[in-house]
Formats: C-alpha cells, sequence, structure tokens
C-alpha cells in the first residue's frame, strides 16, 4: 500500500524502563514509538526466525476458544471500512478458533488478492492462558490485560481509544499515522453507531485521499505524526489522538494494553446496541446531566487531557468548527444526524447500563 502523507516521524525512544515512561515520556502527553520494548518477548524471537516460527509458537499456546473475527472480500484491499451507505460494514462477522484462523493466513499468503481476514480484540488471558509468562508487559502492572489483533495485510482508518493505549507489534510490520485531537475536524468522520470497531472512523482513505471530496484532510496530514514498527517494537498513544494502522505483511500481530483499570468495561468491537434493549419514553436525558457527567469523568483528567477532550465537544457538540454531518448522507441515522426512536432508546439503554 502507498501511502500519501507528509507525516512527520514520531518520537522515538529506546531503553525504556518504567522509570523513563512514567517520568518523562507520560508527561509529554505525545506519541511515542519505544524501539524494542519487547524483544525479549518468546514470539517475538519466534517472529525474528520465521513467520512459520511464529504461527506454530502461537497455535502451541491456542486452547481453542472461538474468538470474533472478521472477513473481508477481496474487493476491499485489506480496507475494513463501513458500507457505501454508512449504514453497516464492509465486511462480514463470525466467531473462530485462534488456530483455524492462523492457518487459513498462513495458506493465504502467497495468493495476490486474498480476502482480508483478522481477529480484533481478542482476551490473551482467555484465549491462551500461558502466553504471559514468557511475553510481559514491562511497564505496566500485571493486573493490565493484554489483547491480541491478528491478520493478513490490511488498513483500519483513522480512529481513537477510550483510553491511553501501548500496542506492541509481535509479527509483521505496521505502519502507525496519528493525528493530534485537534485535527478532528479536519478528519471527516464518519458516523458512531455503526462504527465497524465500535468507535467513528475518519471517511478518508489514507492511502489514497480524495482532496476534491475531503479538501481540508490536507491540513490534518501537515499536523500527522507516523512510523513503521518492527517486532519487538511499540508505541505509545494517548487518549484521544487520532491514529490510522497499516499491516503491511502476509501475517501480522499486535498485543496492545490499555492503560486504565476502567479499560475493560468497554465495548469490544465484537459488541453493540441491542435493539431489544429500551427505555421507557418517561426516561430522558437533559443537558444538566451530561454537565454532571461531564463533571464526572472530564473535569478531574489532567489539563492535557481536557484541552485534548475539548476538541471534541467544540466539535461534535458546540460545533464551533461548522456541521459536523455536513459531509454526511442527509437520510443517514446517526448520532450526529438525526436518531430513529428505536436508535435512541438503544443509546439510552446503553449509557443507562455504563451509569449503573
Amino acid at each position: 500500500m502507498k501511502q500519501s502523507t507528509t507525516a512527520s516521524p514520531i518520537r522515538e525512544w529506546r531503553n525504556v524502563d518504567r522509570e523513563i515512561f512514567e517520568q518523562q515520556i507520560l508527561p509529554l502527553n505525545q506519541p511515542a514509538v519505544l524501539r524494542g520494548l519487547v524483544d525479549n518477548w518468546a514470539l517475538v524471537k519466534a517472529a525474528k526466525s520465521s513467520e512459520e516460527n511464529a504461527v506454530k509458537y502461537l497455535i502451541s499456546l491456542d486452547n481453542h476458544q472461538p474468538v470474533y473475527t472478521i472477513i473481508g472480500a477481496p474487493e476491499i484491499d485489506g480496507r475494513f471500512f463501513y458500507s457505501e451507505d454508512l449504514t453497516a460494514s464492509n465486511f462480514s462477522k463470525t466467531e473462530a478458533a485462534m488456530t483455524a484462523t492462523l492457518e487459513q493466513l498462513y495458506a493465504l499468503r502467497n495468493t495476490p488478492k486474498p480476502h482480508s481476514v483478522a481477529i480484533q480484540a481478542a482476551s490473551i488471558r482467555q484465549l491462551m492462558p500461558d502466553f504471559e509468562a514468557d511475553n510481559t508487559m514491562p511497564l505496566l502492572n500485571k493486573t493490565t490485560e493484554p489483547t491480541l489483533w491478528l491478520g493478513n495485510r490490511g488498513q483500519v482508518a483513522a480512529h481513537y481509544d477510550v483510553h491511553p493505549n501501548i500496542a506492541c507489534v509481535a509479527v509483521g510490520r505496521r505502519r502507525f499515522t496519528l493525528f493530534p485531537p485537534e485535527q478532528i475536524a479536519n478528519l471527516y468522520i464518519g458516523p458512531t453507531l455503526n462504527a465497524p470497531g465500535g468507535v467513528p472512523i475518519s471517511l478518508v482513505d489514507l492511502t489514497k485521499p480524495d482532496y476534491q471530496k475531503f479538501p481540508k484532510f490536507s491540513e490534518a496530514l501537515t499536523h500527522s505524526q507516523s512510523a513503521i514498527l518492527e517486532p519487538g517494537d511499540a508505541i505509545y498513544i494517548p487518549t484521544p489522538w487520532w491514529h490510522a494502522v497499516e499491516s503491511l505483511e502476509t501475517i501480522n500481530v499486535l498485543v496492545n494494553y490499555w492503560c486504565n483499570e476502567m479499560a475493560n468495561q468497554s465495548l469490544s468491537p465484537s459488541q453493540s446496541l441491542s435493539p431489544s434493549q429500551s427505555l421507557s419514553p418517561s426516561q430522558s436525558l437533559s443537558p444538566s446531566h451530561s454537565l454532571m457527567h461531564s463533571m464526572l469523568t472530564i473535569a478531574k483528567l489532567e489539563p492535557s487531557q481536557r484541552e485534548a477532550w475539548s476538541h471534541f465537544f467544540n466539535y461534535l457538540v458546540f460545533q464551533v468548527n461548522g456541521d459536523p454531518k455536513s459531509h454526511l448522507p442527509a437520510e443517514l441515522n446517526d448520532l450526529v444526524t438525526t436518531l430513529t426512536e428505536e436508535q435512541r432508546s438503544d443509546v439510552y439503554q446503553l449509557l443507562k447500563s455504563k451509569l449503573s
């Protein structure tokens, strides 16, 4: 994939230990590439010897529990994205054992235009209980759970994580392109409720941007940062920095850690709002309730984080940068446009479940 970007390099660090991470990197609230952070992982050592050895190592740890897996037709060219009308995804969802997926990926590795296959946000402790014995994260407490992302060549559009993220490349190579929070107005964000990974993503194809359709994206690129990570490298992504990720090899494995004790309470990509969950018409939210909740969740953050989230509120709520739905179809039903009654009930039920 040829990337069209004028991104600056992400600042790189080497020989990072927990003290350096907490005292020098975290206070900057900037992305950081951590070269060689997990070079001593057994999986990384296997990957550096051969792709086949990495596959065999993972299969040896698999307990064959089915996990959330997505499959896209060859025509999507690895771009997991919205459907054409932005009301669904352009891939199918299923559950499959990791071993079967790895065997499929290995069989497809020489296919010129293969199906796109990926395991997303799988709990490593459930899938591979013995993984952490020889693959430990040196910067975090042992209570922070690792999550697995595995697939062939593909790209995920710019999105943000709800929590700070340390992502470790274990097999293959990945290109990360990051945008600061204030660039949200230049990224042309898609709808929320049908977002392929649970959070809205940029509608712009980073590998071949359409500047006639998305003219402000060129400004976003001037503020972007990018790096290619090899096996053993990691990247720290503060919240809510936007990041696009390209998997560059026939088999790619990433292990990430959301650095927040509340991370496990967030939705995984396989979860969605259930139409069967509803509230009575008398139950509603008001701006006063939203203010109270924001005071609980945002007012207590560090100043740099409060400033970062202010860009999201200014764009999506107060709309100081113009209409955030101007680039979306008028008939689209979503939070940023107009909700159906069923969607509104589902959203209220989700909020209620989180607050309870």
